[in-house]
């Protein structure tokens, strides 16, 4: 049986820019599903969770049956939109997964990703002590193409605002969520992900054969993914 045809709303991480899924959102269009992609106020430095939140709401509308997509920090203001837009279900995607009162500053260190990161690089033979190299931790699974259209964007302005704000939840909402992580992640390993889906959330992570982006470097294969976990 197929899945059916639902809304996806795809939520970018940090930077905020909906260029994220441009490889994604034809894919999913193209399985009978609406898909609905804003630009977040990233560069904004009055604009934290509540507000990325409020911008999601407003490009949703009066849309219903919402598979709501979250890119890594899009975990900490994706769960806001459950009680205030018809959120059927949450699939998180290589996630910053918060708990109660964590800011997303806060997270590296509270939920274990700068020591698991450090140990990971140190089995692949990396440098955990070299400086941050955006191919090294991001594109290096992306085709060239993609990394040169990325490249002359520009990278988008990330404000901190966000960061300083402490996840305003009591706990996880009761939808159906799952998770989705990269087999090949160097930002977030595939093991400290599992550890942090299991603890936080109590479910097991479903693996894709990418790095931290798998909507740039496997559109196909995600859009898979996300056209067959739809309720």
């Amino acid at each position: 049986m197929s899945a059916p045809s639902r809304t996806f709303l795809l939520l970018p991480g940090a930077g905020g820019e909906s260029w994220y899924w441009h490889r994604v959102a034809p894919v999913l269009r193209g399985q009978g599903h609406g898909v609905v992609s804003p630009d977040l106020p990233a560069s904004d430095d009055s604009a934290g969770l509540t507000e990325y939140a409020e911008v999601a709401l407003e490009a949703v509308g009066g849309r219903d049956e919402l598979v709501v997509v979250a890119q890594s920090m899009a975990a900490f203001f994706a769960p806001l939109l459950y009680g205030r837009a018809d959120v059927r279900q949450l699939i998180l995607v290589a996630p910053m997964i918060p708990a109660p009162g964590e800011s997303p500053g806060q997270w590296w260190t509270s939920s274990g990703q700068i020591a698991a990161q450090r140990e990971q690089d140190e089995r692949d033979g990396r440098d955990p002590d070299a400086p941050f190299d955006v191919m090294t931790a991001f594109f290096h699974d992306v085709p060239k193409e993609v990394v040169d259209e990325a490249l002359a964007r520009g990278e988008p302005r990330q404000s901190e605002t966000p960061f300083g704000q402490p996840w305003p939840l009591e706990q996880w909402p009761a939808v159906p969520t799952s998770v989705i992580a990269g087999r090949h992640d160097r930002l977030f390993p595939l093991d400290f992900i599992r550890r942090l889906a299991r603890d936080r959330l109590g479910v097991d992570v479903d693996v894709i054969d990418s790095g931290h982006l798998p909507a740039l470097s496997r559109p196909a294969e995600l859009a898979k993914r996300l056209h067959a976990q739809a309720y």
